[in-house]
């Protein structure tokens, strides 16, 4: 595999990063790790843009929640102490790389289902 392939699978790749941390964090027999790491793998391996369209979109969703959810956490300090800049910053970094890599991968999928589309149009 070339570095051009790697590169258009960095979405892909890191949202199974994130799914694989997930799951060790939690435990081993987490049912809903090992889907969610089946669908990612199968993502990458048959490159659906259907389902790489749903999910982004759902990635997307749920990023856009867990910003969310760091609002609510921060709004619970006091002041701006260390503890609340690490986590703005650490999650700010990490949700904002999310987001990112969802509409990358978002944008990714609906060009290859419009050129799909369009060569089907054009046949």
């Amino acid at each position: 595999m070339n570095i051009k392939a790697l590169k258009s699978l960095l979405p892909e790749l890191l949202i199974l990063g994130s799914i694989l941390y997930y799951w060790i964090a939690s435990s081993l027999l987490n049912p809903i790790a090992i889907v969610l790491f089946i669908i990612i793998g199968y993502q990458i391996i048959k490159q659906k843009s259907g389902l790489g369209i749903i999910i982004s979109l759902i990635f997307i969703i749920l990023n856009l929640y867990m910003v969310l959810a760091l609002f609510s956490e921060l709004s619970e300090f006091k002041s701006a102490n260390h503890d609340f800049k690490i986590m703005l910053l650490v999650g700010g970094l990490y949700l904002g790389l999310n987001l990112f890599l969802g509409f990358s991968m978002l944008i990714k999928y609906l060009k290859k289902a419009n050129a799909k589309q369009l060569h089907q149009s054009v046949s």
